[in-house]
């Protein structure tokens, strides 16, 4: 298992809260945007909770160990091709290997601390199912 160091793993970036960055990208994303890790910032829509906190410490660490700039590019690079695959923008983001991993340990509270280095490898744009969305 290979690791971080224990005082890098439980590094926080500076989180941002009721900033109005999270508000403004919510207008050209496909999804609502309640928070957003850029580097060593996250920027909040309103106050922060545990979960969330804790989802986008993830993301900041996905950011370190891809030395921040590579991590954003294989955000996208996998984007693309979850689009491509299901076809639908929502679907595309939590079919990312990021927000899966983010996500299914957002609410484990030791996470970060046993995490391993690349762990968003484990989870597959294909694996992913989306969810059934009932007609409006």
């Amino acid at each position: 298992m290979i690791q971080f160091p224990k005082r890098i793993r439980m590094w926080e970036p500076v989180f941002v809260e009721n900033s109005r960055v999270p508000v403004i990208l919510t207008k050209i994303a496909p999804i609502v945007i309640g928070a957003i890790s850029f580097a060593f910032w996250v920027f909040c829509r309103g106050t922060i909770n545990k979960t969330t906190r804790r989802h986008e410490t993830i993301h900041f660490q996905q950011q370190l160990e891809l030395l921040l700039v590579f991590q954003w590019i294989l955000y996208a690079v996998f984007w693309i091709i979850g689009l491509v695959i299901h076809r639908n923008a929502k679907d595309a983001y939590r079919a990312n290997p990021f927000e899966q991993e983010a996500y299914a340990n957002e609410k484990k509270r030791t996470y970060l601390e046993k995490r391993e280095l690349w762990s968003w490898r484990k989870y597959h744009i294909r694996n992913y199912t989306p969810k059934v969305r009932k007609n409006a």
